[in-house]
């Protein structure tokens, strides 16, 4: 190195070590104040929502299912799904205008469309309860009427969605989960009249879905046995 050229570089490093404390002095946050910062930029992480397997029942004319009221004939808990879409690649902004579809089994952990064979023995291929399409509006949100959600063998109580763009092409493939543990509203409900109960129930820590994690897939749900819950959701894509 020239004497020049070390002369510069001491000259560099001095300025970064005046410079660092002159920027802490002149810091007008309170430490509590820097904390709420660093943690409010963890809690608005824009990344996209975990996909997921559609599972063996997904819809199989999903197009004719344009409808917020998705209960059909079945009987359950009253229970409304409130999702919202946003996009990764504009800093999670509402998107709207996509396609979202859902579905879910009954109370007794039975799918429309299906049955009448090893996976599903009551046979529902006629039938099209608990399958909905909607398409997000300006604030990137769909909603439905359904009932609360049972579960079958192997799985906890989740709800499939699958994304499209407005020319049909998909998205995202992802599932929502439910909180679990005493009070939880699962508990809740599969202690009413005509629900499974618990025993047998496989939680989600041994979910082969959500076994590695829900961080992002969990839902919150509100309400009561005697008015009904609603599920709130937010699912991030790349559209």
């Amino acid at each position: 190195m020239s004497r020049k050229d070390f002369l510069k570089s001491l000259g560099l490093a001095g300025v970064t070590a005046v410079a660092a404390p002159f920027i802490l002095r002149c810091s007008s946050k309170s430490d509590e104040e820097e904390n709420a910062a660093i943690d409010n930029s963890v809690s608005t992480e824009c990344a996209v929502t975990n996909s997921e397997t559609e599972g063996p029942f997904p819809t199989k004319s999903p197009s004719t299912l344009v409808q917020n009221n998705i209960v059909g004939d079945r009987t359950g808990v009253s229970f409304d799904i409130n999702l919202t879409i946003q996009n990764v690649k504009n800093n999670c902004a509402a998107l709207q205008g996509v396609i979202v579809d859902i579905w879910h089994c009954d109370k007794d952990g039975n799918y429309s469309e299906y049955g009448g064979g090893g996976m599903q023995s009551t046979n529902y291929t006629s039938y099209h309860f608990l399958r909905g399409r909607q398409t997000t509006d300006e604030n990137g949100k769909v909603s439905y009427r359904s009932v609360f959600p049972g579960w079958y063998n192997g799985r906890a109580t989740h709800i499939h969605v699958h994304i499209y763009n407005n020319v049909g092409t998909s998205l995202l493939i992802t599932q929502i989960a439910f909180p679990e543990g005493l009070g939880s509203q699962v508990e809740l409900v599969n202690a009413s009249s005509g629900y499974r109960g618990m025993s047998g129930y496989t939680y989600n820590a041994n979910d082969n879905v959500f076994g590695d994690g829900t961080a992002n897939e969990m839902s919150t749900i509100s309400g009561n046995l005697n008015e009904g819950f609603k599920l709130e959701h937010t699912i991030k894509v790349n559209a």
